[in-house]
């Protein structure tokens, strides 16, 4: 056993033995929680530990372990790409579980120490899929992970939290499903379940775009894409805040690793379709994510569609890279493989932010409604301030890290534009302008949610006598901002990592993307961009015009006599104030039918009516069953007893009896054999 793959199997039992230290203490809430973070903390190291000199080297780690089924060993591969998701998922681990600490105490009472079972659980079920390389283990630990965050989902225990769970279960498993079927037709060429037999069956191209669809779907489902996207905006908003973090930030790009998986991996992406399909769903996906978040009111929810947006955004560089490899353009596949990778590392960390701000918000409110926040900016400044980076983050702000993730999609989709074939010259500009359509809604959509809660006055009493969180948790959200930052600052350093994976799954020589601090693109038009620089003109642009007002203060007039402005003989009142609702009112109307499509396409209604019919139906036909089978076969199993009694007679001659007879019978039945 290589010493990568120990420490990772270190990692999985300390996040065991913390699932069930949090379960067996559970009475003693206070150690429950504190093991269950403390797991979370040790594992997601050892995770990194484990994986990070794979992810230099891009040497990859493979292991067999004999099992008890004979028709599956327990096969790990640390590839370039598994150890990219576990030190993902590690990072975002070790974050939420340093947040916990004092965001849990929230849930005594309500099943802190079962919420901490499952989410290391959770965790474990991840870290165990990603580096799986056997079908078959594969599909347990993704059932494993979809249970885990299930029950995630029905922390609160409400009506919500079960409608939602309910959902998010019944889409999770369809999903799987799919996968399933995805891998036993692949299991039908090979008579195995390795996915290094996987990689070399040769299906037909019909068979395997089959298989293609199966999995896109599949996985989709998983990912939150659009149309398959109902129970994410439902489910996020329920699980706590540090697990929505960990469902938001790193549970859904399992679809986007398995999409990757079975595609590029498996199936070597030679089908041009591919690549198209995943890009137009990945365009689509993000435009309508921001429409639907620009919506709401509820500020989880909200989140959660940025989540569909983001995915979509990934999806796009991963479909640019899938175009790449079939149409044997090894620079187009890598830089969008790059793209979407960066993005997935990104979006990980400004989300999980994001959902740990508005967890915070609502650890003081108590409310999701940002209608009656407002004014948190002086009463919660540290949360403020770090839920503001994660606002420039996902708005794709230079100098942050979603920026230069972005940058390097366009860069995918202006060479994509460029290529022969009709279909890809008219699906490059499409691309790019919902792109371009997106960043400007998810920045309007972010100015709305900073400035309607923490900008302006309180709009509730509570939101009065709001106060900063305790310091472990916007300590928490500190390191996630010192990310968006060094993330985007140092792009020069983390690209080349990244396009490592990007070279090993094209199976082409890597090329420098970054030079001396710099982003430099391969192909016409040629490119560069530097983040250290933009981050000095940046701080340069606010710094200087405070300087020379320092500078030329003793040159100028004394300053106006202070005093209350002349506001048209009005007071100010608190329903002056711009509201969630009014300030994306234009928006709403303008794309109205957009907006009905999100109702067309969410299967709730339709499987809620399908759950009523099945109770009423089952209501009607219980009487019926009772009636005709239950009752009378109660009824006849004593009368046909009292007319058997006569067999126990109580003499012993006559159970010799019985015996000899037996013996005949079993005599004569084995002659006739």
């Amino acid at each position: 056993m290589s010493s990568s793959v120990s420490v990772l199997f270190t990692a999985l039992l300390v996040y065991v033995v913390g699932a069930f230290g949090s379960l067996i203490f559970s009475r003693k809430e206070q150690l429950s929680i504190n093991i269950s973070g403390v797991s979370g903390i040790i594992g997601g190291a050892l995770g990194i530990i484990a994986c990070a000199p794979v992810l230099i080297s891009s040497n990859a780690v493979i292991d067999v372990f004999q099992t008890p089924f004979e028709f599956a060993q327990f096969s790990i591969r640390i590839d370039g790409l598994a150890a990219f998701m576990v030190c993902v998922i590690s990072l975002l681990v070790i974050v939420t579980a340093l947040y916990s600490f004092a965001y849990v105490q929230e849930y005594k009472g309500k099943g802190a120490g079962t919420m901490g079972f499952f989410m290391n659980w959770f965790i474990a079920s991840m870290i165990a899929l990603v580096v799986s390389d056997n079908a078959f283990y594969f599909l347990v630990f993704f059932e494993m992970m979809s249970l885990a965050s299930y029950f995630l989902v029905l922390t609160e225990q409400d009506d919500n939290a079960v409608n939602a769970g309910l959902l998010y279960f019944f889409i999770a498993h369809a999903g799987s499903v799919l996968i399933m079927i995805a891998f036993f037709i692949l299991y039908c060429y090979t008579d195995s379940f390795e996915f290094s037999a996987f990689r070399q069956a040769q299906p037909s191209v019909a068979m395997a775009f089959t298989v293609f669809v199966l999995a896109f779907l599949g996985f989709g489902a998983k990912a939150g894409m659009i149309p398959l996207h109902s129970w994410l905006p439902k489910a996020h908003p329920a699980a706590p805040s540090h697990a929505s973090a960990l469902m938001s930030g790193v549970m859904v790009k399992i679809g986007i690793f398995g999409i990757i998986k079975v595609g590029i991996d498996l199936l070597g992406a030679h089908n041009l379709w591919y690549g198209v399909i995943v890009l137009a769903f990945g365009a689509v996906s993000s435009v309508l994510g921001v429409l639907y978040a620009l919506a709401e009111h509820d500020i989880k929810k909200l989140l959660a569609y940025h989540t569909v947006e983001n995915i979509g955004i990934i999806m796009m560089g991963v479909g640019v890279g899938m175009i790449g490899i079939a149409i044997h353009h090894p620079i187009l596949a890598t830089v969008g493989l790059l793209g979407g990778l960066y993005h997935l590392l990104n979006h990980a960390v400004f989300k999980g932010l994001l959902f740990l701000g508005a967890g915070s918000v609502m650890y003081r409110l108590h409310t999701k409604d940002m209608d009656l926040m407002g004014g948190l900016g002086k009463l919660m400044p540290y949360t403020a301030f770090c839920f503001l980076i994660g606002t420039m983050a996902i708005s794709a702000l230079p100098p942050f890290n979603g920026f230069v993730s972005e940058w390097f999609t366009y860069q995918s989709l202006f060479v994509l534009s460029q290529q022969g074939s009709f279909v890809l010259k008219i699906s490059g500009p499409i691309a790019i302008v919902m792109l371009a359509l997106t960043g400007a809604l998810a920045a309007l959509c972010f100015v709305k949610v900073y400035g309607i809660s923490f900008g302006g006055q309180p709009r509730s009493e509570k939101a009065k006598a709001a106060r900063e969180v305790p310091k472990v948790m916007w300590m928490a959200m500190a390191i996630l901002a010192l990310f968006c930052v060094l993330l985007g600052v140092g792009a020069s350093v983390i690209t080349p990592i990244i396009s490592k994976i990007a070279t090993a799954l094209v199976q082409t020589e890597s090329f420098p993307l970054a030079e001396n601090g710099v982003l430099v693109s391969s192909t016409e038009p040629y490119t560069a961009l530097s983040t250290p620089i933009i981050t000095i003109m940046l701080i340069a642009f606010f710094c200087l015009p405070f300087i020379y007002y320092r500078a030329t203060q003793k040159y100028r007039l004394s300053d106006s006599p202070k005093g209350n402005p002349w506001a048209c003989g009005y007071a100010y009142e608190s329903g002056m104030a711009s509201s969630a609702g009014g300030f994306t009112h234009a928006l709403r109307t303008m794309f109205k039918p957009l907006y009905r499509i999100r109702e067309i396409l969410d299967p709730a209604p339709i499987g809620n009516k399908g759950l009523n019919m099945s109770i009423q139906g089952a209501t009607k036909l219980e009487p019926i069953w009772e009636d005709k089978v239950t009752m009378p076969i109660a009824y006849a199993v004593p009368k046909l007893a009292q007319k058997l009694q006569w067999l126990q007679s109580g003499d012993f001659r006559v159970y010799c009896l019985y015996f000899v007879i037996a013996l005949i019978v079993l005599l004569l039945t084995i002659a006739m054999v």
